[in-house]
């Protein structure tokens, strides 16, 4: 009798212990689950995963490799996948279809214009990434005109005959000390969520497939709309120049359809768009953005 005793009471203690090491564990599942629901390099915003900073590309190789690509240089002719990372230069130069194609590559997709907005305005819903009021400088929106330094003649600003689609490509625009800003180089410019960089720095790409970039760049973030409403869409799908950028999105569990591309396609013959136009209602005044 004492020795089934014992075996009862062993299993009534046995018993005992189960639920509570369920209950202890059960918090460090959940936040296992937590954490995988959107990669590493995204934040999680109201269902949608999004790239915590602006994109930068690596070149797609035959064989699965990858070979590093300039942020300066456009992307025509290449296949690219998007990676974002603090630290890094984003790739400029980049047209929307371009953009797409590289998220499409990374298993991601560019961002639908609400996404893009409910990421920007963050938890409280402000016009600014940081809150309701600009403060100039907290992001890259205060910059110094590269065109200005490479095309002004004889102490006069550009023509507006300067603003064509080669100069306006000029790979020396966003090397020029002042310009461009590595990702994350502003750290007090960031949403409630923690994604970086969306008003400033370059414009980015939304999935519009008519062509919608937001957020202004680095030399201007208020003359198609402040901050997180900065919105243009003057320009097509296929047009790039140096301040034109994208980030990627993902919704968690999303398997999105990678490109079939087998081979880099034949670069296109240059488009020749009108140039900059950043005032979609008076398309005939200069880009006084470049003339400030």
């Amino acid at each position: 009798m004492r020795l089934n005793d014992a075996m009862v009471a062993l299993g009534l203690l046995t018993l005992a212990w189960v639920p509570l090491a369920h209950a202890q564990s059960k918090p460090a599942q959940v936040k296992s689950v937590r954490r995988a629901a959107c990669p590493a390099d995204m934040v999680a915003v109201k269902g949608t995963c999004v790239d915590r900073y602006e994109a930068f590309v690596v070149e797609l190789l035959p064989g699965g490799k990858t070979k590093a690509h300039s942020p300066f240089e456009p992307v025509q002719g290449l296949r690219v996948k998007a990676v974002n990372a603090k630290g890094k230069t984003p790739q400029a130069y980049i047209s929307r279809d371009e953009s797409e194609e590289a998220c499409m590559a990374a298993g991601k997709r560019l961002c639908a214009d609400t996404e893009w907005l409910l990421a920007c305005k963050g938890k409280r819903d402000t016009t600014w990434p940081y809150g309701p009021e600009r403060v100039v400088a907290r992001c890259n929106d205060h910059a110094t005109s590269g065109f200005n330094q490479l095309f002004a003649k004889d102490g006069k600003p550009p023509s507006q005959r300067d603003y064509d689609f080669d100069n306006l490509n000029d790979p020396r625009l966003n090397q020029l000390k002042g310009t461009l800003a590595r990702a994350g180089a502003f750290p007090r410019c960031k949403t409630t969520e923690g994604v970086f960089d969306m008003v400033g720095n370059l414009h980015e790409w939304t999935a519009d497939p008519a062509g919608t970039f937001r957020g202004g760049y680095y030399l201007d973030v208020e003359l198609n709309g402040s901050g997180c409403d900065y919105r243009t869409t003057a320009h097509h799908d296929k047009y790039h120049d140096y301040s034109t950028g994208f980030r990627c999105c993902k919704t968690p569990g999303e398997r999105v359809k990678k490109p079939t591309v087998s081979k880099p396609a034949a670069p296109p013959k240059a488009p020749k768009p009108s140039p900059l136009k950043l005032r979609k209602h008076k398309p005939t005044k200069a880009p006084s953005r470049e003339l400030e």
